[in-house]
């Protein structure tokens, strides 16, 4: 089974409550990211934890080892069950946040390549690979990899083994639900639900990847 994660990326309380109770029956996770967090707060966790379904602060970190611990600490103290962080600032500060979420029962996700067109300037040549290798070595729950490129993900699955990997960049940025599921733990989509005429019927017509 291939969770579908939905990237809850509004910017009104009431509107995030009402599509995250909408597609609950149809989604695994809750993925909290910067827009709605600065908008709402981190209290929304305890809002959203109603819905009984884990929830993931995608916050990227990337700052200094003691900053990470910080950060993490505040991401779990509000109710969130796993952070993502950066993993180009250093094996230390990716240890800081696997450490602290491990501290908090949680679980940790390090970025391997992100899904837009520009993160080819930077996260190919070896780069990606070498961010799942940090992730093993820090011993992360998982990577992010991009639903924009299948043949991406395959080949960082050959480094990560075992470990979960969650795929955005499906639908508005042209990823196929479809062509990755079968390669990841976890397919996150965003816009293609969230900005649907009914988000609930959106998060319905993706479930088939739950199967």
């Amino acid at each position: 089974m291939t969770d579908l994660i939905l990237a809850l990326d509004v910017v009104e309380r009431q509107e995030a409550l009402r599509i995250a109770r909408a597609c609950a029956p149809h989604i695994d996770a809750v993925k909290v990211g910067y827009p709605l967090a600065l908008a709402a707060g981190l209290g929304i966790a305890v809002e959203l934890a109603d819905l009984g379904l884990p929830l993931i602060a995608d916050f990227k970190v990337a700052d200094i080892p003691n900053t990470n611990r910080l950060i993490c600490r505040q991401v779990f103290a509000a109710g969130f069950d796993a952070v993502i962080a950066h993993g180009f600032t250093g094996s230390d500060a990716a240890r800081a946040c696997v450490e602290t979420a491990h501290d908090h029962g949680g679980a940790c996700y390090i970025v391997a390549e992100m899904s837009h067109p520009g993160a080819t300037e930077f996260f190919h040549g070896g780069i990606a690979e070498r961010l799942a290798a940090l992730a093993v070595e820090c011993a992360a729950d998982g990577i992010i990899a991009p639903a924009t490129r299948p043949g991406r993900i395959a080949r960082l699955r050959e480094i990560v083994g075992k470990r979960a990997i969650y795929s955005p960049g499906v639908g508005a940025q042209g990823g196929d639900a479809r062509a990755v599921a079968a390669l990841v733990d976890g397919v996150i989509v965003g816009r293609s639900i969230y900005e649907a005429p009914d988000p609930g019927a959106a998060a319905r017509q993706l479930s088939h990847i739950r199967q």
